[in-house]
């Protein structure tokens, strides 16, 4: 049966629409019809998540389609995971959000349907006031002006709209469920503040115990570094920003363990290109590197290579300098990368800019409330995107089925 493109909207599913590869419109259909299939704000390919709302709306949530039935859903944990990336104190925010969310679809007694899982927050807490003096200048570092070129200036500006960091809160309530599903597997994720403002953070534990010891403590902490002397010290740095008027960034670190080896893809989709894709979706992010990354990028191949050695009838490495994955597969090995968080835009210091409808220059001193680093709330959201990637990676393998804990 041959299908139009409004015709497939009308009788297909979402899940199909968004998945199916459409050989029907090879024939007669013109070819941007494929392309206007894609979703612009869903991610994954088995597992796929949907994102939406602005920052200064009524809500915002996330869609969660291919999530197999029967899998836990715990809302205790979900809110557990929002309250990891609230704002608190002095180095965060003065915007509080309840985060009461909603499940609106998708779940019943306590697990997964199988049907597509709506999770909904309201926004109670804006301030759209603090951007209406500023409404035709774009902030540095902000994608104001980008939004602007692309929706044409029909986009929401209040807060960043749908760039805010505020759509992260979505991100995480999904990504608790795919982290639950993924333990109940033997999957752990967990991230630390490796450096921020000239202080590093400790490693991780080299060996399985330590490593998933240290991934028990950060998931646990709202301030997630490893050392609790370099903790304190970090968030004197940052607290030293604010009262500049001025913002911090600085590096993360994740640790994956209980992947199985094998999981992955060869070129276009590789294991670390899944992740990556949806690590650079997260706002603030600007770099990430696998294992040795860049930092061994001028040793020689008999420093970076990883020797291999039988354990008790596993296959291991004598070190990790690939970061848990060889040509874009799962070796086995903790699955170890970096994230470089850039320092919060909006900075109460002047800054050049231009008028966006004047098309003139212009100065502009960011009002309103903002973070003066966001590096300790996005570690959380990191958290929600690798497991989301890796959910999405091992339903493919194995099916939607095996996230499904026996």
């Amino acid at each position: 049966m041959s299908y139009g493109v409004k015709q497939l909207y009308r009788e297909e599913p979402f899940h199909s629409v968004v998945t199916l590869y459409i050989e029907e419109l090879s024939h007669g259909a013109e070819p941007n019809y494929r392309k206007a299939l894609i979703m612009k704000n869903s991610f994954g390919s088995s597992v796929i998540i949907t994102l939406f709302g602005e920052s200064h709306g009524a809500a915002i949530g996330a869609v969660i389609d291919g999530i197999a039935p029967g899998i836990r859903v715990g809302e205790e944990f979900i809110s557990h995971q929002l309250e990891l990336r609230k704002p608190y104190g002095s180095i965060s925010t003065p915007r509080r959000e309840a985060d009461e969310f909603q499940i609106i679809s998708g779940v019943f007694e306590g697990r997964t349907t199988g049907t597509p899982i709506c999770i909904m927050i309201p926004n109670t807490n804006q301030n759209s006031r603090d951007y209406k003096s500023e409404r035709n200048l774009a902030r540095p570092g902000h994608a104001d002006y980008t939004a602007h070129l692309k929706y044409q200036g029909y986009e929401d500006y209040r807060g960043g709209g749908h760039f805010s960091g505020r759509i992260t809160a979505a991100l995480v309530a999904a990504g608790a469920v795919c982290i639950s599903a993924l333990r109940e597997k033997g999957i752990s994720i967990g991230t630390h503040i490796a450096r921020l403002g000239g202080i590093s953070d400790r490693g991780f534990g080299i060996n399985d115990e330590d490593l998933a010891s240290d991934i028990a403590y950060l998931n646990e902490r709202k301030f997630a570094a490893l050392d609790e002397q370099k903790a304190e010290a970090m968030q004197n740095a940052i607290r030293e920003a604010a009262a500049d008027g001025d913002s911090i960034g600085g590096i993360l670190e994740t640790a994956v363990i209980g992947l199985p080896a094998g999981t992955g893809e060869p070129w276009f989709d590789t294991l670390e290109g899944v992740i990556s894709h949806g690590i650079f979706s997260i706002p603030g992010i600007k770099g990430v590197q696998f294992g040795g990354g860049f930092d061994l990028a001028d040793e020689r191949g008999s420093v970076y290579n990883d020797e291999l050695r039988m354990q008790e009838d596993r296959v291991v490495s004598l070190t990790n300098n690939n970061g848990g994955i060889n040509g874009g597969i799962s070796n086995g090995m903790p699955i170890i990368f970096r994230s470089a968080v850039k320092p919060t835009p909006s900075i109460h210091k002047e800054q050049k800019t231009i008028d966006l409808i004047r098309r003139e220059d212009a100065i502009i001193k960011v009002g309103g409330r903002h973070d003066p680093a966001i590096i300790h709330r996005a570690r959380v959201v990191v958290d929600s995107m690798t497991a989301l990637a890796i959910a999405d990676q091992l339903a493919q393998r194995f099916g939607t089925d095996w996230l499904r804990a026996e």
